[in-house]
């Protein structure tokens, strides 16, 4: 059996595949965010009781991959880029393998993202797949022929610390960000950038705080709230940017929206339309997909860090 855990910002998931790769639980807890310690106990606990659920005694213990938002540094061996920052400079691998008293496998959440839905999802039989996290931080991983592609420095795909192309005056110099910069992607395309633009610019500022869900936008955006709909047209555009830069890079066959933003119907309808403004190409043939695993995508990616052994349960 292999585990999968998705480290999130707000919530940590964790999910049991058997070795064709079926679903045999699932758990979901809230992250204590800023607490360090209370984090390795928190993955410990879902692990732990996932395997008294699912394992008879004496059975081999679970393989546990984990997708984390940042990654390790193969420089320092500790955790770098991380919007949760609380994890920032610690050895995240070394102290959940001691925590949990067998080797673990870690990636960055996008990655684990991608290939989830590279494999079996929205991207199978495509390549290159660029999978893309829009929700309380902003990442991308991308996938060549099935295979994650990490880079030298441990960062392919991290789109979402790069400026935000083609910024008006309006925009400039944009967000703070926390990671010392200002004007990132992950700033205007998070699900908290989302909200908080709309509430700089005439919504309703009483209903969104740091944990306010984009849908908040979108719903009263299809509602007809003129401050919603002109948020949401910010959007769009900004995303159209950003995936367009992607594409003049990469030239995915397959983009892949997740996260929570990723459920916003309107992105779908309205970025064929946008992107051929920012593509360096008479036709854009990539197509912008919303992923088939839902929001079970990171975590079963992060199960198929290991991969299927026949010869274990």
């Amino acid at each position: 059996m292999r585990l999968g855990i998705d480290l999130g910002g707000t919530k940590i998931s964790a999910l049991a595949l058997d070795v064709d790769g079926c679903v045999r639980a699932r758990r979901r807890i809230e992250t204590p965010r800023g607490d360090y310690a209370a984090t390795l106990s928190a993955i410990r606990g879902l692990v732990q009781a996932l395997e008294d659920d699912l394992l008879a005694p004496g059975a081999p213990r679970a393989r546990v991959g984990v997708g984390i938002p940042g990654t390790i540094s193969p420089a320092t061996g500790l955790v770098k880029n991380a919007n949760s920052t609380w994890l920032i400079g610690k050895p995240l691998d070394r102290d959940l393998a001691a925590a949990l008293d067998r080797p673990v496998r870690l990636a960055n959440d996008a990655d684990c993202f991608a290939l989830s839905e590279a494999c079996d999802g929205a991207g199978a039989g495509h390549s290159p797949v660029f999978g893309v996290i829009l929700g309380t931080g902003v990442g991308g991983g991308i996938v060549i022929d099935r295979r994650l592609v990490t880079g030298a420095n441990a960062i392919a795909g991290e789109w979402g610390h790069n400026p935000l192309p083609q910024l008006d005056d309006a925009e400039r110099p944009g967000p703070a960000c926390y990671c010392g910069r200002a004007g990132c992607i992950e700033t205007f395309l998070s699900g908290p950038g989302l909200a908080q633009d709309y509430a700089r610019d005439g919504g309703d500022a009483a209903a969104v705080d740091e944990a306010t869900d984009a849908a908040l936008v979108a719903r009263r955006a299809r509602d007809g709230e003129p401050a919603a709909r002109a948020a949401l047209e910010r959007y769009i555009d900004r995303l159209a940017r950003a995936l367009g830069s992607v594409i003049n890079l990469l030239d995915p066959a397959r983009i892949v929206l997740g996260g929570g933003v990723g459920n916003i119907q309107a992105l779908y309808d309205a970025l064929p339309v946008r992107l051929p403004a920012y593509v360096f190409s008479d036709q854009v043939a990539t197509r912008v997909v919303p992923p088939e695993h839902g929001d079970d995508s990171g975590v079963r990616g992060a199960a198929w860090l290991w991969p299927a052994d026949r010869g274990r349960p």
